[in-house]
């Protein structure tokens, strides 16, 4: 059974919905729209009873409808309202920059660039915005520092007590232009790109939830940017007692002999360049066994060695493929490119068995480095944490295309990275609340339309209709929503 139900909604209006009934239990309702005044009430009231005789033939049916109904204009609000939510949730909105925020949010929803941002709001129902203060609010970012502002909020969205433990890496960033400057420079590119870039450096909880972003120079050496981003987070934030993890690009002596000075603890990877003496004095008395552990103490620090199986075998299937490679390249079949096992001379080529043998020796082993007073196993399950890191970044390149960068002046790079930043903290956040990715989230929700709709001359707004899939992972963001 069907009926038309109006209730007293908190702001004083009158809302209009179709309800249905089972067994005198209510088990659906359709919300139609909130009546401010007795002209919209009788709209909507219309609207209810031709619903309700949709599937019904009238006795007596109207030579003409009564009822003129047009859509002057539909939009995302639904998704917009949600994840303006989370930005407020998390403290952006102390920023009271409502485009900075509107940028964030349009880059949750389909990164694009700046100006093509004012087309993805525009779906969601914003705008129109000016494109001029588009481009103030990122001078604005800049000068007053969002990124600290940002920063800060996120720190404490995490707590204290969650940041025992923090993860940090690095990645690269590159430009479209060619041109390079003081800041995009060519260096060593994890993407084995020409183009001038910038190195990135992400701090994260253990979840993965971003603490803070810095940028450097397209040459700097990896290693020699983990130091000024901790100790600029932990200074920042009143932190002492803290242990960073990473992995092996940012082992260095140095920065082993810098944090343990500071009076950090750390787990960081360890390359492993040859075999380790006391692996080789296991391996003289046969194989290692699933997950068996090697550890060796060093000055103030030690190194933990684990085998596994599984990544033996993987490690092995990936070394067989590599000496394909090289003996394709030793006949001819493909050129020889930076062939891992292939010896090139003056006159001749050849597998390098050596390397193959030491390479094979080495499979299934892992190094890990800490000064950290905790069982093994602890530390490389925290280590093994790292892929968190790993997951934001791959999120901030690809479901919030970090890159390429086509601005051109440092400030206006330095707030896309800000903006970027915002965004990884509301995608994580929503992640971790609902248990689905960012992308099926935004597809999820994006084609629930609200729209603009005229009845009988009356614009008013029509409320959309919620999905039971929709509506149970907004529950999880917004209870008793």
């Amino acid at each position: 059974m069907a009926f038309i139900r109006k209730v007293k909604t908190t702001s004083g209006a009158t809302a209009i919905q179709i309800a249905y009934k089972v067994k005198g239990r209510i088990v659906k309702i359709i919300h139609l729209g909130s009546a401010h005044n007795q002209k919209e009430l009788n709209v909507f009231l219309a609207i209810a009873r031709k619903r309700l005789q949709a599937s019904q033939l009238e006795l007596f049916p109207e030579t003409q409808s009564s009822l003129r109904v047009g859509i002057r204009r539909s939009f995302s609000g639904l998704l917009w309202n949600t994840l303006r939510e989370q930005y407020r949730q998390l403290g952006f909105v102390q920023l009271e920059d409502e485009i900075f925020e509107a940028l964030c949010i349009a880059r949750i929803v389909e990164p694009t660039s700046k100006l093509d941002s004012l087309r993805v709001l525009a779906d969601m129902g914003i705008g129109p915005i000016n494109r001029n203060k588009l481009y103030r609010s990122l001078a604005k970012a800049a000068e007053r520092d969002y990124r600290l502002r940002i920063s800060q909020a996120c720190f404490e969205h995490v707590g204290r007590e969650g940041l025992a433990l923090v993860l940090y890496d690095v990645t690269s960033l590159y430009f479209e232009v060619q041109q390079e400057d003081d800041y995009r420079k060519p260096g060593l590119s994890k993407e084995r790109r020409l183009e001038p870039q910038i190195i990135i450096g992400l701090l994260v909880d253990r979840n993965g939830f971003p603490l803070g972003i810095h940028s450097f120079e397209g040459n700097k050496a990896e290693t020699t940017t983990i130091l000024p981003v901790i100790q600029a987070f932990l200074a920042q934030n009143g932190l002492t007692k803290t242990t960073i993890v990473a992995d092996a690009a940012m082992l260095s002596a140095d920065n082993l002999a810098a944090l343990t000075e500071a009076g950090y603890t750390y787990i960081v990877g360890s390359r492993l360049y040859k075999i380790p003496y006391e692996i080789a004095e296991y391996q003289k008395a046969g194989p290692l066994s699933d997950q068996q552990i090697v550890t060796v103490r060093q000055n103030g620090y030690r190194v933990i060695y684990q085998y596994r199986a599984k990544r033996a075998a993987l490690d092995l299937r990936n070394i067989e493929k590599q000496i394909d490679k090289a003996k394709k390249a030793l006949s001819g079949q493909i050129p020889v490119r930076r062939t891992k096992f292939l010896s090139v001379k003056a006159k001749s080529k050849q597998l390098n068995q050596k390397l193959i043998h030491k390479t094979k020796a080495l499979a299934g082993i892992k190094g890990y480095v800490t000064n950290l007073d905790i069982p093994d196993e602890k530390v490389i399950d925290y280590y093994h944490q790292l892929f968190q890191v790993e997951a934001t970044f791959r999120m901030a390149k690809t479901d919030l295309r970090a890159r390429p960068i086509y601005h051109r002046k440092r400030d206006a790079i330095e707030a896309h990275l800000t903006i970027v930043l915002a965004a990884l903290a509301i995608s994580r956040h929503i992640e971790h609340l609902t248990g689905i990715s960012i992308r099926q989230f935004v597809k999820l929700l994006r084609p629930i339309r609200s729209g603009i709709v005229t009845i009988n001359g009356i614009e008013v707004v029509a409320e959309p209709e919620i999905t039971e899939r929709a509506e149970s992972i907004l529950e999880k963001l917004l209870p008793g929503h």
